[in-house]
């Protein structure tokens, strides 16, 4: 049987400013966690990984490498957000978008860098998703995330390991991998849903008591929330990679086509669980429809058997006296009168019995144990590609 989920603790978003707020008014959650920079600067020559404290920093950072990466964990601090805006020339709706972390995934282009919004996602006890925020320019990316968790940490690993593929190009091929990471967290996740899945078409084949019904209502529902994150992640990525000018090279280009590929190739999945999901509750309530009727075939085998019993000993039971009448009930007088109606219902009982047995009333059908083993043998969605 599969594992419990347990239920979600659901909190209030804001999801816009107050009525009358000028655009691009930052708006910074109170619970938000401090801001923290990671500095990764890159080129042939070498690389430099440290945290960065002094934001005065940034312009002789931007100076320095070819490829300059600053990264920010925890959107709650307004200082950075204006040094990043003076040095890198932000536009207010790009920070505006960056500290509302409910953006669905989308590309704005503005003068002198892009926002690109996507989400990517992780599954523990509940499947959880977070908002990464990149601003690409002409030698630099820039990622803000509340909690990135290790999304990021292969990308720097490559990096310190100088890998030639990503330290000899430029800051688009570092977006594309950024973007190939988000992506990538989704297979993980739908084959845990796969397995999910095939537990629950078990459970409804083979465990009649079970009832996985709540279960796939809560997996059908995180299908729809991976659903709406990947399609509009799809649109994104198509958008960049049919018009990647001025900042994605016809080289980085190929690389996200193939992205775009893989988002497609999600949503397929995602579509092909969902529709899983609908046909195994409706193969569990088919399966309970099923057996409530053999229930009821049970019970009405058993009734229509004891009907003619019922109607022997009801008959003999009104006891009218012989000797007041010739014509009342001149069995009761009989030697043999109780083998006698003993005798009967016991012809009685096995005459319904033998007919329903040749009816077929008592025995499975062939075709319904070679429809499960069959399924057995072939496990519908069991498998997710790369």
């Amino acid at each position: 049987m599969p594992q419990r989920v347990r239920r979600r603790k659901k909190r209030a978003l804001r999801l816009h400013h107050s009525p009358g707020v000028a655009p691009g008014t930052l708006m910074i959650d109170p619970d938000a966690r401090r801001s923290a920079i990671t500095v990764m600067g890159y080129g042939p020559e070498g690389i430099t990984e440290h945290t960065l404290l002094d934001l005065s920093q940034l312009p002789e950072l931007r100076e320095r490498w070819p490829v300059l990466w600053l990264h920010v964990g925890g959107l709650g601090s307004v200082d950075v957000f204006q040094a990043f805006a003076k040095t890198f020339n932000l536009h207010p709706l790009a920070l505006e978008d960056i500290t509302n972390g409910v953006q669905r995934s989308k590309v704005d282009r503005y003068d002198d860098n892009w926002l690109i919004v996507v989400h990517w996602v992780r599954l523990g006890e509940l499947l959880e998703g977070e908002q990464l925020n990149i601003i690409l320019g002409d030698d630099y990316v820039i990622t803000f995330c509340e909690n990135d968790g290790d999304l990021l940490e292969p990308i720097r690993n490559r990096i310190r390991r100088r890998t030639p593929q990503i330290i000899n190009s430029e800051a688009d091929y570092l977006a594309y991998s950024i973007l190939d990471a988000a992506v990538d967290t989704y297979f993980p996740v739908l084959e845990e849903f796969g397995e999910r899945l095939e537990g629950f078409r078990e459970t409804i084949l083979f465990e009649e008591e079970a009832s996985p019904v709540r279960l796939l209502h809560e997996l059908k529902r995180d299908m729809m929330g991976l659903r709406r994150r990947i399609w509009s992640l799809r649109e994104a990525l198509n958008q960049v990679a049919r018009d990647p000018r001025p900042y994605f090279s016809l080289e980085t280009t190929v690389y996200l086509r193939d992205c775009y590929d893989h988002s497609v190739q999600i949503l397929d999945l995602v579509e092909m669980y969902r529709e899983l999901g609908a046909d195994l509750i409706d193969l569990y309530l088919s399966s309970a429809s099923k057996r409530m009727n053999e229930i009821m075939q049970v019970l009405t085998v058993i009734a229509t058997i004891f009907v003619p019993l019922t109607f022997v000993t009801g008959l003999y039971g009104m006891n009218f006296d012989p000797e007041k009448s010739p014509w009342n009930m001149p069995e009761l007088d009989w030697y043999y009168g109780y083998p006698y109606a003993l005798s009967l219902m016991a012809t009685l009982a096995s005459i319904s019995i033998t007919g329903f047995w040749l009816a077929g009333w008592f025995s499975t059908p062939k075709l319904e144990k070679d429809q499960r083993g069959e399924d057995a043998d072939n496990p519908p969605g069991s498998g997710v590609y790369h």
